[in-house]
């Protein structure tokens, strides 16, 4: 589900890279109908049940990320997800960092992102 709320925060950045964000937004919108975004951090956030599950990077203003978490606290065992591209480096058993960068590659890997979303809503859930 789209917000208004994520319209006007995107609509307010000033991001080198904003035309990759809205691209990598929606990716990860039409992954599951469940998804529901916020701003979080100052950036996109995206959770299923009150629980946020991914969040945008959006620091420096340059490039952007997408981090792959379940919420705020470390929680306890380990995540995993098929990454045949080898998209995410794991910061910890269950945090996981999409470096994406510039808009031409969130366009190339919105695919896979839908992909690796709908693993990680699977594998947290």
């Amino acid at each position: 589900m789209s917000t208004g709320e994520v319209d006007a925060y995107l609509d307010s950045l000033e991001h080198a890279e904003l035309a990759g964000i809205r691209s990598l937004r929606s990716a990860i919108i039409a992954a599951d109908d469940r998804l529901v975004e916020h701003i979080k951090w100052n950036a996109p956030s995206f959770g299923v049940g009150g629980d946020d599950l991914i969040t945008m990077r959006l620091a420096p203003r340059d490039a952007f990320q997408l981090v792959f978490h379940r919420g705020v606290a470390k929680q306890a065992g380990a995540v995993t997800v098929d990454d045949p591209g080898g998209l995410v480096a794991w910061r910890s058993a269950d945090r996981a960092v999409a470096d994406i960068r510039t808009s031409a590659r969130a366009a190339e890997l919105a695919p896979a992102i839908t992909t690796l979303v709908r693993a990680w809503i699977i594998a947290v859930g």
